[in-house]
């Protein structure tokens, strides 16, 4: 079965396709041809975020494909540093008038700190709700259908859980072969929000790790493809990124099953360096989250 035509439910029963598509670190002017490229190879579920300085791009890509916007998951992030009520609102907008959408399939919070704070200790719990909040009014409004996180923390959650109208669907986090949140994972899952994976193939720094590299050539596949796979065997939902268009259609290429041995053979490897990439927060190892 084509992996564009499966989807996750979430918990307000919107479904969101199995896999996606990520645009960090992909400019502005880059980033249309590649939208354009994937949601015309099959993709169906795009991956934005404001701090990444490209919504217009990428809105761009959706209007240029050919593909009803109805036919399309489109999600961005609110920026981590907006913890209050009203400035999370005007950033809310801002998102849909510069990915020219009249709503969001889903937006959720960036991280619960601010960037330059990130995993520094402070949770930031009341500014977290504030923005909530926003979410909450865009939802009811219309402008948003699925409302989540990323980067949160099991504290972090049961902060929103506790002082939420809405639920969150969804819980967007690191998880690769090597480093994955597992009581993240099990958190989320108890409380019915789906956990996404991003950078599955670790922003690129697994592509000679050895173990990695020989049982993706057990199973006559890329690293990539397996690592992809991998991510889905956990019920987690993947968001790789490339600007090729053959690497694209290669990463949804999945018609293989990882045994459940090899599994657990993946599951022992420890992978948390990422070399020239370990400067961004997300890689700098400040928490241990398993």
């Amino acid at each position: 079965m084509d992996i564009h035509n499966e989807f996750y439910p979430l918990n307000n029963g919107v479904t969101i396709p199995k896999l996606g598509l990520g645009t960090w670190l992909i400019d502005d002017k880059s980033v249309t041809a590649v939208v354009k490229a994937a949601i015309q190879a099959g993709y169906r579920h795009i991956d934005t975020a404001e701090a990444y300085g490209n919504e217009a791009g990428v809105g761009r890509g959706i209007q240029q494909s050919g593909v009803a916007r109805d036919n399309l998951f489109i999600t961005t992030k609110l920026a981590a540093e907006h913890k209050d009520y009203a400035s999370a609102t005007a950033a809310i907008d801002e998102s849909l008038i510069k990915l020219g959408l009249d709503y969001l399939d889903l937006m959720i919070i960036h991280a619960p700190e601010p960037w330059a704070n990130f995993h520094a200790g402070e949770h930031y719990f009341e500014g977290n709700r504030e923005a909530w909040r926003a979410l909450e009014a865009a939802h009811d409004a219309g402008k948003i259908r699925a409302i989540g996180l990323s980067n949160f923390e099991v504290i972090d959650v049961q902060n929103i859980l506790d002082h939420s109208r809405i639920k969150p669907q969804v819980n967007q986090v690191l998880a690769h072969i090597g480093n994955v949140p597992t009581a993240v994972i099990a958190f989320d899952a108890q409380h019915d929000i789906l956990t996404e994976a991003y950078s599955p193939v670790a922003h690129g720094a697994m592509l000679n790790e050895p173990k990695i590299v020989a049982m993706a050539a057990k199973y006559g596949v890329s690293v990539p493809q397996l690592a992809i796979k991998y991510d889905l065997q956990l019920n987690l939902l993947p968001l790789p990124k490339s600007a090729s268009v053959a690497h694209l259609q290669a990463n949804a290429e999945l018609g293989f099953t990882i045994s459940d041995a090899d599994m657990a053979e993946l599951n022992q490897i420890q992978f948390t360096d990422y070399g020239e990439d370990k400067s961004f927060p997300v890689y700098a190892g400040k928490k241990d989250w398993k």
